[in-house]
């Protein structure tokens, strides 16, 4: 079999030319300012409501950036920026749904396509779970705060609170001091014992985790625009509650507190980086809505950099009266904000940091489950996938099947999983789209150098290599497991690609392809 077959690619006027099958056809109703609420509500969230405590403080496997923090955020923001002027181009130039998918399909033939697609699953679907697992923690914070009861064992996963359970009674067996261990490790011990058993099975489940990810896919099935609406709404209430972090916490800056700047050098500044880039992830998902943006060829550049403007003001502002708050080795916990003003006596803003954690959040995970679906609605429209993953809904124009189906298994892994097993996971996922979509800008820059560019990657082809070496950096920064589990997940991919995908494929069997492997 001719190896030229696995890398054929499609052609930009065929990729566009899908997007108006009627059976296939979504709508377009989304402008700039809606295009930028959708990057800026994926961006802010549990990075900057959480991560970036242990990000500041460090932790147990690496050393903290201290009030360099803030050098981390311009480092991640660079390198962001290199991969979304690659983006802004392709998809100005090809504004279908499947983002990078799409991209590599049009550039790096089908096989990279494949796994660039089976790849974004780790930054969207397995990204959400940990968002998810996220939410359901702020909004237990928030309701204890309401002096709101939940019970414990349907607020947290099996494994977290048997490992918890196993640690106490290691404790116990020991006659120590089970207040020694961390709060949360405390609540999973009680949410165990305190969970009923059927034939000795301790019944433990995430149910708000699972509870709000269903909630938002109903939204997402009813139409675009709705959801848009939704998003908006939920990024403005996020956006004045940082606001309100910003100017109470102003008052309480101690400038003493950003001495030492870099503690650590240099390496607490790349592996603070490394911690926060989960910060960045979701300008990207901009891209996913192409196909239902009007004039895309304007919008779509718009929405992807002006996202990242914002989201990287923001978050080096928010880092900046953080630090001065307090000193960097008190901020490493889950909710560093609500950190910093207990620190300062500031006891009742918590609440307020709290519900606006809860919204962020809301807003990431709703942006993010409405991305997915549309890159499982493209590879399926490629028949890559079933083709029933290729149904648009006849009233609500929206890929309802994909979007239900995202729903039920983002939600159900929610319910059982551990946060800390699938966020890196995420982070290299995402990492790995970045340096394929900055490869392909260099290759159709060079395969078809006059083809229309509505928007063109500046200063190429530094800006695309420099998009691949400052991604390829942060990759190296991540755990040796992360990449053997990176790398599982790609060997699991190419066994469905050659076993089953490949012969579906539409391209495969199209009458007009060529021996060079390219569709005309």
């Amino acid at each position: 079999m001719p190896i030229a077959r696995f890398f054929r690619r499609k052609s930009l006027d065929q990729l566009v030319g899908e997007t108006v099958v009627p059976q296939h056809q979504l709508k377009r109703v989304l402008g700039p300012i809606q295009l930028t609420a959708m990057g800026v509500g994926a961006a802010v969230g549990a990075g900057i409501f959480s991560s970036i405590g242990t990000a500041v403080a460090g932790g147990a496997e690496h050393v903290g950036a201290g009030p360099a923090i803030v050098v981390s955020f311009l480092l991640v923001a660079a390198a962001c920026a290199l991969a979304g002027f690659c983006y802004a181009e392709f998809a100005a130039m090809v504004p279908t749904s499947g983002s990078a998918y799409t991209y590599a399909y049009a550039t790096l033939g089908e096989l990279v396509a494949w796994v660039i697609g089976w790849d974004l699953i780790l930054e969207y679907a397995v990204g959400n779970v940990a968002v998810a697992i996220s939410w359901s923690g702020y909004f237990q914070q928030l309701l204890r705060g309401l002096n709101l009861d939940w019970p414990g064992w349907l607020g947290v996963d099996y494994r977290t609170a048997l490992q918890a359970a196993r640690q106490a009674a290691e404790l116990s067996a020991a006659q120590a001091d089970l207040s020694a261990l961390a709060p949360d490790v405390q609540f999973a011990a009680a949410a165990w014992a305190a969970a009923p058993q059927v034939a000795g099975l301790h019944l433990v489940f995430n149910l708000p985790a699972f509870l709000i990810v269903m909630l938002l896919t109903a939204i997402l099935v009813l139409g675009i625009r709705e959801s848009a609406w939704f998003n908006a709404v939920m990024v403005a209430v996020k956006l004045l509650i940082i606001f309100f972090f910003l100017l109470v916490g102003a008052f309480y800056v101690q400038p003493a507190n950003w001495t030492p700047f870099a503690p650590h050098g240099f390496r607490g500044i790349s592996m603070g980086a490394a911690i926060i880039f989960f910060a960045y992830i979701g300008f990207d998902a901009v891209s996913t809505v192409a196909e239902e943006t009007r004039q895309p060829q304007r919008n779509m550049p718009i929405g992807i950099l002006a996202s990242l403007v914002v989201c990287t003001v923001l978050y080096i502002a928010v880092a900046g009266v953080l630090t001065g708050m307090a000193p960097a080795a008190q901020l490493g916990t889950a909710e560093p904000l609500a950190t910093a003003f207990a620190a300062r006596g500031i006891h009742w803003a918590a609440g307020i940091v709290a519900l606006g954690a809860v919204v962020a959040t809301t807003s990431v995970l709703f942006v993010f489950q409405l991305g997915q679906p549309r890159i499982l609605f493209s590879m399926a429209r490629d028949r890559l996938l079933p083709d029933w993953a290729a149904r648009v809904h006849p009233r609500f124009r929206t890929p309802h099947i994909t979007t239900i189906l995202t729903g039920v298994l983002v939600a159900g892994f929610a319910g059982v999983s551990n946060i800390n097993e699938v966020v890196e996971l995420c982070n290299i996922g995402t990492l790995f789209a970045f340096v394929l979509v900055a490869a392909g800008i260099l290759i159709l820059r060079r395969a078809e150098p006059n083809r229309p560019r509505p928007f063109r990657t500046p200063w190429v082809p530094w800006v695309p290599l420099g998009a691949i070496a400052t991604c390829a950096w942060l990759m190296r920064e991540l755990p040796e497991k992360t990449w053997k589990r990176f790398l599982y997940w790609l060997v699991a991919g190419l066994v469905i690609y050659f076993f089953y995908s490949f012969r579906r494929s539409r391209l495969h069997n199209s009458p007009h392809r060529n021996p060079a492997g390219r569709s005309p």
